[in-house]
């Protein structure tokens, strides 16, 4: 394929639909090296279907459904319109409560309303978090480093987003331990990832545009023709993620 031909081409892949939190389309195109927990694990350990139950974050509900907890007593939040738009049409007619959340990381509900909240991937603010607990309430959350796709970051010559602050399992221990949270579980990891095409690399960095804010295929195609070249001799692109998890329970 001539140049302008793929450069063509990796627009078209820039610009295929993405709902929710449906990675899909990336099956056969990549593979993330496994955590040595799992979250999915936790939350089971800690909920009980008589919980009242907020998760954070919860992009288009596809984990969330996965617990099968009981609707009603089920709240959502959402900072991405998209998919605050797609919660409201599909959990909210069910009975769970779906509410937008900002910048500000403010939790729009009274204090005291949830046994356990959960937050996989979502910012949060620690005292917001314990102000809408119960007491005694469980907290798990699974973060995304301040390490996170540094590697790709740089192949691509991308202004990778603010990470000036350390945000690692240190930093966030010691605010939720600042928030009255006694430690239950925590655990750190840098997994690999693995690109096995173009177009997987390219529907991935347009997914997360927090992660590669200035992204195009027109402003990066020189970078892009530099991934592909090492892609093309050994068959891969590994980037490094950088991943951490927390349990918490919130002093009575």
């Amino acid at each position: 394929m001539k140049t302008m031909e793929l450069k063509k081409y990796w627009q078209t892949i820039e610009n295929v639909e993405f709902n929710g939190w449906n990675f899909s389309y990336m099956e056969s195109r990549w593979k993330q090296e496994n955590l040595p927990w799992s979250y999915c694990d936790l939350v089971s350990d800690y909920l009980s279907s008589d919980m009242d139950l907020l998760d954070m974050g919860t992009g288009g509900g596809e984990l969330l459904l996965t617990f099968a907890h009981p609707y009603e007593k089920t709240s959502v939040t959402e900072g991405w319109q998209p998919n605050y738009q797609l919660l409201k049409n599909v959990l909210q007619p069910q009975g769970v409560t779906v509410t937008f959340v900002d910048e500000t990381d403010h939790l729009n509900f009274l204090n005291n309303s949830f046994d356990i909240v959960l937050n996989r991937h979502e910012s949060y603010d620690p005292k917001e978090v314990a102000r809408v607990l119960k007491p005694g309430g469980i907290f798990i959350t699974q973060q995304v480093g301040d390490k996170n796709g540094k590697i790709l970051s740089a192949k691509l010559e991308t202004t990778l987003q603010d990470k000036s602050q350390e945000w690692s399992i240190k930093t966030a221990k010691e605010a939720l331990a600042k928030s009255r949270f006694d430690i239950l579980y925590a655990d750190e990891y840098f997994p690999y990832q693995d690109f096995f095409d173009m177009e997987g690399l390219i529907y991935y960095v347009k997914q997360i545009p927090w992660e590669y804010p200035e992204f195009s295929v027109e402003t990066h195609f020189q970078q892009l023709l530099n991934v592909r070249n090492e892609q093309i001799n050994k068959g891969y692109f590994r980037n490094q993620q950088h991943r951490f998890v927390l349990v918490g329970k919130l002093r009575d």
